[in-house]
């Protein structure tokens, strides 16, 4: 039996969203761009209006999934805050919160 390397630490990204960023499909829309990357993490609304988005993988597939959406969804986008960290996966795929 051979099994999947699992790495013991991945690039992490923790990024929030502000401008008009609920109502407007943001979360489906990023949810598809992710299937065209090596990601995982969830996104999920905010009560004060902005979006979270966890996002986990290499440091380039996060960088260019993070980018799409930007590239994507920049008529929506007012400012975003970023931070990134190494460490444990944490997610299996990508999802939606609710």
């Amino acid at each position: 039996i051979q099994c999947l390397y699992m790495p013991s630490e991945v690039y992490h990204k923790d990024v929030w969203f502000s401008g008009r960023v609920q109502g407007v499909g943001f979360r489906l829309q990023t949810m598809y761009i992710a299937r065209g990357y090596d990601v995982t993490g969830q996104v999920q609304n905010m009560n004060d209006g902005r979006v979270f988005l966890q996002a986990e993988g290499t440091e380039k597939e996060v960088s260019a999934f993070l980018d799409e959406i930007k590239r994507q969804m920049k008529s929506y986008i007012r400012d975003t805050e970023e931070r990134s960290f190494s460490g444990a996966p944490c997610f299996k795929d990508f999802r939606i919160v609710h």
